[in-house]
């Protein structure tokens, strides 16, 4: 399926209605030329199979929660890493062992993730796709929630296709952080409103447009393509492959 996009030349603002078939309605807005430089990719769900199991995860968070708060905890209404320092928040304020807490926490984060990985794999055009990047000159980076030791995992040479990869380790507050994002295009010397990020969920793209970078979805997660463009996506696609052929159109187009 062809990406979604707003215009087949010029670029719209997001936050547009669209219809049953994602058709753009109206827009009175002036359209400009797309000028895209820098990629900046999620990993798992978006280069690679997402194998975690978040739901099991949380619950296993809230287990471990429940014996530093003596209670059960509520069911989890945020993503893994930020329900973490939620419980944190609330052994805190119950005079328990908050760091206590949250080292177990991340272990058990990080047991799931590794155990994940040895399952994990990546897409079959992830290495074709990056290197093809690299040739053209443009600017790669990959930015994930995930831990380094993970990813290193599933993608072994990784520093040999995207030399700028930055995990939850090497950030002090991960996406949907925008610091994260920004973080990768100062390492490859990118600006934001030249550089898009490339995502399977809702939180990659409130990412990239709180950096104020364009934003690409695709449905190669858990996400679907209505989540996607709910959360303001500015293409839409099958997978990365897909999306990048049709940018790389429109940017030779540009040219």
């Amino acid at each position: 399926m062809r990406a979604i996009r707003h215009h087949p030349c010029c670029f719209f603002p997001p936050n547009m209605c669209y219809d049953t078939g994602h058709r753009q309605r109206q827009s009175t807005r002036i359209g400009f030329e797309l000028k895209i430089e820098c990629f900046v990719f999620d990993f798992d769900g978006t280069l690679a199979e997402l194998r975690l199991d978040f739901a099991a995860m949380k619950q296993q968070l809230n287990t471990l929660g429940g014996r530093y708060l003596a209670c059960a905890p509520p069911e989890p209404f945020l993503p893994a890493l930020e329900w973490v320092s939620y419980l944190e928040g609330e052994i805190g304020k119950r005079g328990g062992d908050p760091a206590g807490f949250r080292s177990e926490a991340l272990a058990l984060i990080g047991g799931m993730e590794m155990e994940a990985a040895k399952s994990g794999a990546l897409f079959p055009f992830t290495r074709p796709l990056l290197k093809m990047l690299r040739a053209k000159g443009v600017k790669t980076a990959i930015i994930t929630r995930n831990s380094e030791a993970a990813v290193r995992v599933v993608f072994p040479d990784l520093y040999e296709f995207c030399p700028t990869f930055l995990a939850r380790d090497h950030v002090r507050s991960p996406k949907p952080d925008p610091a994260h994002a920004i973080y990768a295009l100062e390492c490859v010397r990118a600006v934001p409103r030249e550089a898009i990020m490339i995502g399977d969920h809702p939180l990659d793209i409130q990412t990239g447009k709180a950096a104020g970078m364009w934003t690409g979805g695709v449905c190669s997660g858990s996400a679907t393509r209505c989540d996607l463009l709910a959360a303001g996506a500015d293409w839409v696609s099958d997978d990365c492959r897909k999306l990048i052929e049709e940018l790389m159109r429109e940017r030779e187009k540009s040219e």
